[in-house]
């Protein structure tokens, strides 16, 4: 029997990285994937349980581009490199492997916060953990192999809410923020920010309002800035 091999259908073949500090979590992704399409795709995953192994497995150049990542946004972190979070080694995808398409999930439920990931990111995929069934990662799946966006129900609906409801700060406000995550005292931050210390004074005071910290310190400014996805 003589069979036309331009009848039969080519398997594509897909490399997935997952990133995720619950081996429980992993396996259920994996499992949900090994079940997509079996006889059009084949999939080969790699699994990284922090920062520093994924820094190690996506820096490594004996390492192929992968496809797709899903990256957990809170795991431990890999100081030495300055990898704090899922958000850092989405960034570092895009620098080492442009065309992988990122799939970020996480427990963060704020407004502000998931507007800043989409802004820094623009992940293909966005999912807040409390959405994720089995299905919904199937169908978060299904849209970004398709080349498609995916953002699951509840970040949609965030964004939908009404502009009043976001917090907007401008470039000046994030420098004031970052700068003092960095130590440097309020007197010392004209070096570097083109706006009077008046100003700098006025625009902490407004900070601390805007995140009702009125009676807060500088470290509480901070913390909650962190919270809200002000500062990275």
């Amino acid at each position: 029997m003589i069979i036309d091999s331009s009848s039969v259908k080519k398997v594509i073949e897909n490399k997935i990285l997952i990133v995720d500090d619950h081996p429980f979590i992993i396996e259920g992704y994996k499992n949900a994937i090994t079940r997509y399409s079996p006889g059009e795709y084949d999939f080969s995953i790699t699994q990284a349980k922090d920062c520093e192994s994924a820094y190690h497995i996506i820096t490594d150049p004996n390492i192929q581009a992968f496809d797709i990542a899903f990256l957990d946004i809170s795991m431990p972190a890999y100081e030495e490199k300055n990898i704090f979070s899922g958000e850092d080694l989405a960034k570092l995808i895009l620098e080492y492997m442009p065309n992988c398409r990122i799939i970020l999930l996480t427990m963060y439920t704020e407004l502000l916060k998931i507007k800043t990931i989409i802004k820094t990111i623009n992940p293909n995929g966005l999912v807040i953990k409390n959405d994720l069934t089995f299905d919904e990662l199937l169908f978060a799946f299904d849209k970004v192999i398709k080349n498609e966006k995916y953002y699951s129900q509840s970040v949609q609906k965030m964004l939908n809410q009404s502009e009043h409801d976001a917090i907007e700060i401008d470039q000046f406000d994030e420098q004031i923020l970052f700068h003092i995550s960095k130590g440097t005292k309020t007197a010392e931050m004209t070096q570097y920010i083109p706006i009077s210390l008046s100003a700098i004074e006025r625009r902490k005071l407004n900070l601390k309002e805007l995140l009702k910290l009125q009676d807060g310190s500088d470290i509480d400014l901070v913390r909650e800035a962190k919270n809200k996805g002000l500062l990275f």
